[in-house]
């Protein structure tokens, strides 16, 4: 019990789009499903789906809403497409090519259904990408062969993930080396500009020195005790011609 728990609890995880213009094929898929513990989206066309997985068809200018469940579709992330080959409008085969030519939808894995048995349209849609060739009435054991293709996406999706987090450290890493020259060369002016003006004040007191040194000698041969002291005295006798 505890392992089917478990198991079950991981189904829950993974999100279904089934795609299939037969409202009956369209609840019988949906249940199935269900009964496997996957989360559903149902709809009617493959112009609704690529609408619910983020891409719209321009063929015709008028776009429509997908009837889908939940609604808050945008918040779900698609693990996986089913859908049925025979489809008015866009066929099952053109979906397919179409969610393969996408960068960000290609690894979505895709399983085509079809109540003919063709094996040449059989080989084509495998040879385009799809995981798996269901024949209607698709039964519940062959949905049990869809866990381990949404396993491989989910591990791909990982392995894309590892790879680009070292390519963003990568270019953070670059730029950072391409700001660290500008960033050092910032203090290395400080200092000269505080050399530059120690020096100037040094100077600047060197020259109020001298000034002041020039006073003083001027201000000294100026003064009455100086011309006193170098005038030559005399003892007071006059000298008569």
């Amino acid at each position: 019990m505890g392992m089917a728990a478990a198991a079950a609890t991981e189904s829950q995880q993974f999100h279904v789009l089934a795609v299939d213009d037969s409202l009956i094929d369209r609840k019988l898929i949906e249940r199935l499903l269900r009964t496997s513990s996957y989360q559903v989206t149902t709809v009617d066309s493959g112009t609704k789906a690529l609408e619910f997985l983020g891409l719209r068809e321009n063929d015709d200018g008028t776009p429509n809403t997908p009837s889908i469940s939940p609604n808050n579709h945008q918040e779900v992330e698609v693990n996986m497409v089913i859908t049925d080959y025979c489809m008015p409008g866009m066929t099952g085969y053109d979906l397919l090519k179409k969610i393969k030519e996408s960068s960000s939808l290609r690894n979505i894995p895709v399983v085509i259904m079809s109540s003919e048995n063709v094996p040449s349209r059989i080989s084509r849609c495998l040879e385009e990408g799809a995981e798996e060739f269901f024949l209607k009435p698709v039964r519940l054991s062959d949905l049990n062969r869809l866990k381990p293709h949404i396993m491989k996406r989910s591990k791909l999706k990982d392995q894309d993930q590892k790879q680009v987090i070292p390519e963003k450290i990568d270019t953070l890493l670059e730029v950072q080396k391409q700001h660290q020259p500008q960033e050092e060369a910032q203090p290395q002016v400080q200092p000269n500009l505080e050399q530059q003006q120690q020096q100037q004040s040094l100077q600047q007191n060197n020259n109020n020195n001298n000034s002041s040194n020039k006073r003083k000698s001027m201000e000294q041969s100026l003064s009455p005790e100086t011309t006193d002291r170098t005038r030559p005295r005399y003892s007071g006798i006059a000298t008569v011609v």
